[in-house]
């Protein structure tokens, strides 16, 4: 799969910039390639599509953060540690959205999820995840706690 093949769509969070009423943070990928490669890294062993429980969102910097870093979103199997897609996008877009699913936690106190990832094929929702952690590494891939979403009791 080529990061060429997915597109990245975010929603509900410009109002973290401006005094509207806070509301969940979204991120739709879209996949345009070959679906059956995408649904087989998204199944268990048993056939059944992970949970969100089962996978783990993270950026990973491709150079220091400072200015116009580029970074790649990746979603992997947390059972495996296997990739299950990667895409390119500016960290400071990514770094907004995680500023937004964090106040929306705060202001929300919300068990369920601070953000949603919804991923499609070709057009098509074929799974769709509540998710509280998001992880930031830079690019020598150290975690950066303080821009990471880290849910409060949770040991790295």
């Amino acid at each position: 799969m080529r990061r060429e093949h997915f597109t990245l769509h975010v929603s509900n969070v410009d109002w973290v910039e401006t005094d509207e009423e806070p509301s969940k943070p979204s991120v739709s990928i879209d996949f345009t390639g070959p679906a059956a490669m995408l649904r087989e890294r998204l199944t268990g062993p048993g056939d059944e599509v992970l949970d969100a429980g089962e996978t783990d969102v993270a950026l990973r910097l491709q150079e220091p953060l400072d200015g116009d870093a580029a970074g790649v979103v990746s979603v992997t199997n947390r059972v495996t540690g296997d990739f299950i897609l990667e895409l390119n996008e500016e960290a400071t877009d990514v770094l907004r959205f995680i500023r937004a699913a964090r106040g929306y936690g705060e202001e929300e106190n919300d068990d369920d999820g601070r953000y949603e990832v919804e991923i499609t094929l070709d057009g098509e929702q074929f799974v769709t995840y509540d998710k509280r952690t998001f992880l930031v590494y830079d690019d020598e891939g150290s975690l950066l706690r303080q821009h990471s979403l880290i849910p409060s009791g949770v040991e790295l």
